[in-house]
């Protein structure tokens, strides 16, 4: 099976789309370097905050999934939506 990813690498930017079990309001932008933050309830009423965004490289990935454990919330996604690379932080 082929990716659909020309080439992975550690040290270059990625979009990706990060969900966790809870909710998160636009407050929380900046802890999470700017990612866009959105909220929607999923069955039996439990929401589902979905970040979404410019990823500088793995080490910031790592790090934002480390702000994801500190606060206690459930991850239910990490994945690589796309080739985009550069300056654009949404």
């Amino acid at each position: 099976m082929r990716s659909k990813f020309k080439h992975l690498s550690l040290d270059e930017p990625a979009r990706y789309r990060i969900a966790i079990q809870g909710r998160l309001d636009e407050q929380w932008v900046s802890y999470f370097d700017g990612m866009t933050i959105s909220t929607d309830i999923l069955d039996r009423d439990f929401p589902q905050t979905t970040l979404t965004g410019i990823v500088i490289d793995q080490s910031a990935l790592h790090g934002l999934l480390n702000h994801i454990r500190d606060l206690g919330l459930p991850l239910l996604l990490v994945e690589r939506i796309g080739e985009d690379q550069g300056g654009d932080q949404s």
